[in-house]
Parts: C-alpha cells; structure tokens; sequence
C-alpha cells in the first residue's frame, strides 16, 4: 500500500472519530499552494483544523513529534487563506488540532499549537 493510499485511509478513520465526538466536519483535505490541512471541522464555536499523522511503531519517533514548527507555520498559512475565502473574521475561534494513530492507537490532541504568525501571514 503506498502513503497516499495509506494516508487517506486513517484521514477516513479520523473524520469518523471526530464525528462520534460531536464535531461537525466541514471539509477534508483542503489545499492551497502552501500546503493541506486534512480536516476543517466545528467544534462548538470553534473552527477547527486538524493534522492527522499514522505510524507503523516508534521506529522513526512518535507521530505527533512530526509536526514541528515548518509543518505548523504551513499549516496556519493554509488556515489563514482559508479563513479569508469564508470571510471569518481575525477574531473568529479557531484551534489547531492533531490525531494520531501509533499502530492501533488513536490520540486526540486539542489545541495542539498556537497560530504561528510569519511575515507572509500577519
């Protein structure tokens, strides 16, 4: 099975997981010449935009550790394209969020990071 595939498969679980935790989904694997976000969701008064990472086992580290700086500046300016095309306004809520899948495991990380402000996206 090749990333991709294997990819899309957990994104598939994790939209699953949120929707039995009570959030709306909103859309998947939004794209913009920055990056993706796999999953934009509801979360009460919250946009949330969501990372989901999968490993196999710890051999390369945890999933979550995948997500550093680079991958959450990119992700924030994905969000914040996103947020001007649905005319949110600088103060809507918003959250950033993690899902990972260590083998069978699943972890929900909320609020995982703080909107990384840059040059491009301030």
């Amino acid at each position: 099975m090749n990333k991709r595939r294997i990819g899309s498969e957990y994104e598939e679980k994790a939209v699953g997981y949120l929707k039995k935790q009570g959030l709306t989904v909103l859309e998947t694997n939004f794209r913009n010449r920055y990056g993706e976000i796999d999953i934009i969701c509801r979360d009460g008064e919250f946009t949330v935009f969501v990372e989901v990472k999968y490993r196999s086992s710890t051999k390369n580290g945890d999933p979550a550790e995948s997500v550093n700086y680079a991958k959450q500046k990119n992700i924030c300016k994905v969000a914040d394209y996103y947020r001007i095309i649905h005319k949110m306004g600088e103060y809507t809520p918003i959250r950033y969020d993690v899902i990972t899948f260590l083998g069978t495991e699943i972890k929900w990380y909320k609020n995982a990071f703080n909107h990384v402000y840059t040059t491009r996206n301030r």
